[in-house]
């Protein structure tokens, strides 16, 4: 996306802030596209069969986005990472609700893969990358919400380092870090860690 494209989509989330009712629907179709491709990334990660849908993943985040009145968009990173948080509570909230519905309890661990991540199979694998993350934010935030960036939200290195507010280095130093913290969790090996 270029620059100027960038620059529009942040005027237009910052007057929908201020309550410019037009600004929504001229953001609307600037940012659903990338919305869609980025549920499509985590839906493919999901197993075959799965009930939700990309577009019903997309419709549901952007959905809970319009009903946020308190946020003050701060820029387009800003609001795809937010968007990210929304979708991956979203399919974490999914997949409880099938783990429930089908067995209850039982989840086996996942194994990382180092390109991608954390791949996500089944709905026992996002509830335990969901009860690790939250594990993770515990001790320290920043770290959980990297994960969740570099997992689902679709930005830069330069631009999850924006909404956190740290620098581009702190952003894959961080990444590296709870990439093997999540590893070792989820792998069952609850040891203390240290930096």
């Amino acid at each position: 996306m270029s620059k100027s494209r960038r620059l529009d989509v942040t005027q237009l989330l910052r007057a929908w802030t201020d309550g410019d009712g037009k600004a929504l629907e001229a953001l609307t179709p600037e940012v659903y596209g990338e919305l869609h491709r980025l549920a499509a990334h985590y839906m493919a990660g999901e197993r075959p069969g799965h009930a939700l849908q990309a577009t019903a993943l997309v419709n549901e985040a952007y959905l809970r986005l319009i009903d946020w009145k308190a946020v003050h968009w701060q820029n387009r990173a800003h609001f795809f990472a937010i968007s990210a948080q929304l979708m991956r509570r979203i399919l974490v909230d999914y997949a409880r609700s099938d783990r429930y519905l089908k067995r209850g309890g039982g989840m086996r661990p996942l194994s990382l893969d180092e390109s991608i991540g954390l791949p996500v199979e089944t709905s026992d694998d996002v509830v335990a990358l969901d009860d690790a993350l939250c594990r993770l934010a515990k001790i320290d935030p920043r770290k959980s919400q990297i994960v969740e960036l570099c997992l689902w939200g679709g930005l830069t290195v330069e631009e999850k380092a924006e909404v956190l507010k740290v620098s581009a280095m702190t952003v894959m130093r961080d990444w590296e870090f709870a990439r093997a913290w999540l590893r070792r969790e989820l792998a069952g090996d609850n040891g203390e860690t240290s930096e």
